[in-house]
C-alpha cells in the first residue's frame, strides 16, 4: 500500500509518517524541512521536498499513491492573508486536483476547531453546531475556505474524510507548550481571567490514531468530518500547573482582565502593521481570546462511528512532553 503525507517534516506528519511506517507501509512525505527529510528517509521514509503551490509538480508526487493525508498547514495567529491563502487554499485545491488525476482511494484532510472560535465561550460543540459567521484571523479565514474546497471535491465524487484536532502536543511540540513555556522565561504567562477558560487539549499520538482510522473507516462515513480531542476538558490554570509540576519549574503567571489583555493585544498588533514591519507581536487578539474564552468539542461522533478512543491522557502525554523538553534543553546546553 502507498501512502503520502503532505506536512511530513511537520509535527503531526512527522509521527503519522512513522506509526505507518511501523505497518510496514511504503511512506511517502512531502515537506520543507530537509533535515527532517533526511532523518525520515534513514527510516525508509521517501522524502520530496516540494512546495504544493506548484500544482504541477504536486500531481506528479500523487502519482499512484493509494491514500493521501492532507496534514499540511500554515498554523499560525500571525501572518500575511496571501500566505495563508497558498498554503491553506491553493495548497488543497492542487490536492484535491491530484487525487482525482491520480485516482486516489481516499483523502484524509487535517482541518481546524478553531472555523468555531468567535471570542465567545462554548463548550460541548458538535460537528453540527454553526461556524464562526467571522473567522478570527487569516489562519482560521483560510481554513474554512479549505474546508469548502474539500466538501465540494466530495459533493463531486472524490472520497475524503476529515478532523477537527483541538491544541495538538506533545514530543516535537513546537507551537503551543513550548509558546508558553518561552513566555514564562520571558515576561511570565499571561493568565487571564485567572486561567478559568475551560479548554480541549490532544496527544499527538491520538490524533495519528484517529487519522489512521479514517483511512480504514467505512465509505460510508466519506464526506464527513469529526471532531477530535482527549476527552478531557480541563481549566488552563490546571493544565499549567499540571505542565509546570511535570517541568519541575515555577511558572510566573500575570493576572490581567480579558478587556485589558485584548486592548494591549490591539495595540501591539497596529505597531506590529504599522511600525515592526509585521514582525508577530508578543501577543494577538486571537492569542488572548483562545486564553480567555472556553471552547470545548464533543466528540461522540468520532468515538461510535470512527471507532476512536484516546489512549494517552493528558497527563500522561504531559509527562512524556516534558521528559522530551527537558531532553532537549539538557542536549542544547552541552
Amino acid at each position: 500500500m502507498n501512502i503520502l503525507i503532505t506536512g511530513g517534516t511537520g509535527f503531526l506528519g512527522r509521527r503519522l509518517a512513522e506509526k505507518l511506517k511501523s505497518f510496514s507501509q511504503n511512506i511517502t512525505v512531502i515537506g520543507r524541512n530537509q533535515e527532517i527529510g533526511k532523518q525520515l528517509e534513514t527510516e525508509g521514509i521517501r522524502f520530496l521536498n516540494l512546495d504544493l503551490i506548484d500544482r504541477d509538480a504536486t500531481i506528479r508526487s500523487c502519482e499512484k499513491q493509494d491514500y493521501i493525508f492532507h496534514c499540511a498547514a500554515l498554523s499560525t495567529p500571525w501572518g500575511k492573508y496571501q500566505d495563508f491563502y497558498k498554503a491553506n487554499v491553493v495548497a488543497t485545491k492542487n490536492i484535491i486536483q491530484a487525487c482525482r488525476q491520480q485516482k486516489v482511494k481516499r483523502l484524509i484532510y487535517v482541518s481546524t476547531p478553531s472555523v468555531y472560535f468567535d471570542f465567545s465561550n462554548r463548550l460541548n460543540i458538535s460537528e453540527q453546531d454553526t461556524l464562526a459567521k467571522i473567522p478570527a484571523n487569516a489562519y482560521v479565514q483560510t481554513k474554512l475556505l479549505a474546508e469548502a474546497e474539500i466538501q465540494q471535491a466530495y459533493q463531486q465524487g472524490l472520497p475524503v474524510i476529515s478532523i477537527r484536532p483541538r491544541g495538538i502536543f506533545g514530543c516535537g511540540d513546537t507551537a503551543i507548550l513550548p509558546r508558553l513555556i518561552r513566555a514564562n522565561h520571558k515576561t511570565g504567562i499571561p493568565l487571564i481571567n485567572g486561567g478559568k477558560s475551560l479548554i480541549d487539549m490532544t496527544y499527538v499520538d491520538n490524533v495519528v490514531d484517529a487519522l489512521i482510522l479514517c483511512q480504514q473507516a467505512q465509505n460510508k462515513l466519506l464526506g464527513r468530518t469529526f471532531n477530535i480531542t482527549n476527552g478531557e476538558p480541563m481549566y488552563l490554570i490546571d493544565l499549567l500547573t499540571l505542565l509546570s509540576q511535570k517541568l519541575e519549574t515555577n511558572f510566573k503567571f500575570k493576572q490581567i482582565s480579558y478587556p485589558v489583555a485584548l486592548g494591549i493585544a490591539s495595540l501591539m498588533e497596529t505597531l506590529s502593521k504599522h511600525i515592526l514591519f509585521g514582525r508577530e507581536p508578543i501577543l494577538t487578539r486571537y492569542t488572548v481570546g483562545v486564553l480567555a474564552c472556553s471552547q470545548t468539542l464533543d466528540i461522540t461522533a468520532a468515538k461510535i462511528e470512527l471507532g476512536y478512543q484516546p489512549q494517552v491522557t493528558i497527563e500522561e502525554g504531559l509527562s512524556i512532553f516534558s521528559q522530551w523538553w527537558k531532553s532537549q534543553n539538557e542536549t542544547s546546553k552541552r
